[in-house]
Protein backbone atom coordinates (compact mmCIF):
# COMPACT_ATOMS: atom_id res chain seq x y z
CA UNK A 1 0.00 0.00 0.00
CA UNK A 2 1.36 3.36 -1.06
CA UNK A 3 1.71 6.36 1.28
CA UNK A 4 0.49 9.56 -0.35
CA UNK A 5 1.50 12.90 1.20
CA UNK A 6 -0.72 15.85 0.33
CA UNK A 7 0.11 19.43 1.34
CA UNK A 8 -2.38 22.29 1.42
CA UNK A 9 -1.38 25.91 1.92
CA UNK A 10 -3.29 28.73 3.56
CA UNK A 11 -5.25 29.99 0.55
CA UNK A 12 -6.47 26.49 -0.32
CA UNK A 13 -7.99 26.05 3.16
CA UNK A 14 -9.02 29.64 3.82
CA UNK A 15 -12.74 28.90 4.24
CA UNK A 16 -14.89 26.04 5.57
CA UNK A 17 -16.17 25.12 2.08
CA UNK A 18 -12.60 24.81 0.82
CA UNK A 19 -11.78 22.58 3.80
CA UNK A 20 -14.75 20.36 2.92
CA UNK A 21 -13.50 20.12 -0.69
CA UNK A 22 -10.06 19.08 0.52
CA UNK A 23 -11.65 16.51 2.82
CA UNK A 24 -13.44 14.97 -0.17
CA UNK A 25 -10.17 14.85 -2.12
CA UNK A 26 -8.39 13.22 0.82
CA UNK A 27 -11.13 10.61 1.25
CA UNK A 28 -11.06 9.81 -2.49
CA UNK A 29 -7.31 9.24 -2.27
CA UNK A 30 -7.81 6.96 0.75
CA UNK A 31 -10.60 5.02 -0.98
CA UNK A 32 -8.20 4.19 -3.83
CA UNK A 33 -6.31 2.01 -1.36
CA UNK A 34 -3.65 4.49 -0.27
CA UNK A 35 -2.40 5.47 3.14
CA UNK A 36 -2.71 9.25 3.38
CA UNK A 37 -0.75 11.86 5.31
CA UNK A 38 -1.88 15.47 4.90
CA UNK A 39 0.17 18.51 5.93
CA UNK A 40 -1.66 21.83 6.25
CA UNK A 41 -0.82 25.44 6.86
CA UNK A 42 -2.86 27.96 8.79
CA UNK A 43 -6.05 29.15 7.12
CA UNK A 44 -5.79 32.15 4.80
CA UNK A 45 -4.17 35.13 6.48
CA UNK A 46 -4.24 33.62 9.97
CA UNK A 47 -0.47 33.78 10.48
CA UNK A 48 -0.37 37.42 9.38
CA UNK A 49 -3.31 38.26 11.66
CA UNK A 50 -1.62 36.57 14.63
CA UNK A 51 1.61 38.47 13.92
CA UNK A 52 -0.36 41.71 13.75
CA UNK A 53 -1.96 41.01 17.13
CA UNK A 54 1.40 40.20 18.69
CA UNK A 55 2.84 43.48 17.42
CA UNK A 56 -0.16 45.36 18.82
CA UNK A 57 0.87 44.02 22.23
CA UNK A 58 4.59 44.69 21.89
CA UNK A 59 6.93 45.97 19.19
CA UNK A 60 9.38 43.14 19.91
CA UNK A 61 7.61 39.92 20.86
CA UNK A 62 9.87 37.24 22.28
CA UNK A 63 10.55 34.51 19.69
CA UNK A 64 9.52 31.65 21.99
CA UNK A 65 6.12 33.19 22.72
CA UNK A 66 5.68 34.15 19.09
CA UNK A 67 6.21 30.49 18.12
CA UNK A 68 3.64 29.46 20.73
CA UNK A 69 1.16 31.92 19.23
CA UNK A 70 1.81 31.26 15.55
CA UNK A 71 1.63 27.47 15.92
CA UNK A 72 -2.04 27.78 16.85
CA UNK A 73 -2.97 28.70 13.28
CA UNK A 74 -2.01 25.26 11.97
CA UNK A 75 -3.67 23.58 14.94
CA UNK A 76 -6.98 25.17 14.00
CA UNK A 77 -6.57 23.94 10.43
CA UNK A 78 -5.75 20.34 11.34
CA UNK A 79 -8.69 20.06 13.72
CA UNK A 80 -11.19 21.45 11.20
CA UNK A 81 -9.89 19.25 8.37
CA UNK A 82 -10.08 16.11 10.53
CA UNK A 83 -13.65 17.03 11.51
CA UNK A 84 -14.53 17.31 7.81
CA UNK A 85 -12.83 13.99 6.94
CA UNK A 86 -14.50 12.18 9.84
CA UNK A 87 -17.84 13.67 8.78
CA UNK A 88 -17.41 11.85 5.45
CA UNK A 89 -17.11 8.54 7.30
CA UNK A 90 -13.34 8.21 7.04
CA UNK A 91 -11.23 7.79 10.18
CA UNK A 92 -8.66 10.55 10.62
CA UNK A 93 -6.51 12.00 13.39
CA UNK A 94 -4.83 15.40 13.76
CA UNK A 95 -1.27 15.65 15.03
CA UNK A 96 0.74 18.71 15.99
CA UNK A 97 4.34 18.80 14.86
CA UNK A 98 5.49 17.47 18.22
CA UNK A 99 2.90 14.67 18.20
CA UNK A 100 4.13 13.72 14.72
CA UNK A 101 7.64 13.38 16.16
CA UNK A 102 9.22 16.44 14.55
CA UNK A 103 12.16 17.52 16.70
CA UNK A 104 13.85 20.83 15.93
CA UNK A 105 16.79 22.86 17.12
CA UNK A 106 15.98 25.72 19.48
CA UNK A 107 16.22 28.61 17.03
CA UNK A 108 12.71 29.96 17.50
CA UNK A 109 10.95 31.29 14.39
CA UNK A 110 13.61 29.77 12.10
CA UNK A 111 14.01 26.28 13.56
CA UNK A 112 15.52 23.44 11.59
CA UNK A 113 14.31 19.87 11.81
CA UNK A 114 16.97 17.80 13.57
CA UNK A 115 15.22 14.44 13.57
CA UNK A 116 11.85 12.82 13.07
CA UNK A 117 10.47 10.01 15.20
CA UNK A 118 7.85 8.37 12.95
CA UNK A 119 6.43 6.00 15.59
CA UNK A 120 3.15 7.84 16.24
CA UNK A 121 2.49 8.46 12.54
CA UNK A 122 3.21 4.81 11.75
CA UNK A 123 0.94 3.69 14.61
CA UNK A 124 -1.96 5.75 13.29
CA UNK A 125 -1.37 4.58 9.70
CA UNK A 126 -1.41 0.96 10.89
CA UNK A 127 -4.86 1.69 12.36
CA UNK A 128 -5.91 2.72 8.83
CA UNK A 129 -6.37 6.39 9.73
CA UNK A 130 -5.71 9.44 7.62
CA UNK A 131 -3.06 11.53 9.39
CA UNK A 132 -3.37 15.33 9.28
CA UNK A 133 -0.19 17.02 10.49
CA UNK A 134 0.28 20.67 11.40
CA UNK A 135 2.93 22.10 9.14
CA UNK A 136 5.44 24.78 10.09
CA UNK A 137 6.19 23.45 13.58
CA UNK A 138 8.04 20.99 15.73
CA UNK A 139 9.30 20.70 19.26
CA UNK A 140 12.73 21.40 20.73
CA UNK A 141 14.65 18.93 22.88
CA UNK A 142 13.51 21.06 25.88
CA UNK A 143 9.86 20.57 24.90
CA UNK A 144 9.16 24.05 23.53
CA UNK A 145 7.19 24.58 20.34
CA UNK A 146 9.39 25.96 17.56
CA UNK A 147 8.29 27.17 14.15
CA UNK A 148 10.22 26.53 10.97
CA UNK A 149 9.71 29.97 9.49
CA UNK A 150 7.80 30.95 6.35
CA UNK A 151 7.36 28.03 3.99
CA UNK A 152 7.83 25.63 6.90
CA UNK A 153 4.76 23.60 5.98
CA UNK A 154 6.46 22.66 2.72
CA UNK A 155 9.46 21.42 4.72
CA UNK A 156 7.15 19.42 6.99
CA UNK A 157 5.55 17.72 3.98
CA UNK A 158 8.90 16.68 2.53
Amino acid sequence: MQIIVQKYGGSSIAEPELIKNIARRVVETKQKGNKVVVVVSAMGDTTDELLKMAHQITASPCDRELDMLLSTGEQISIALLVMAINNLGCSAVSLTGSQAGIVTDDVHSKARIMKIDPDRVNQELEQDKVIVVAGYQGITEKGDIATLGRGGSDTTAV
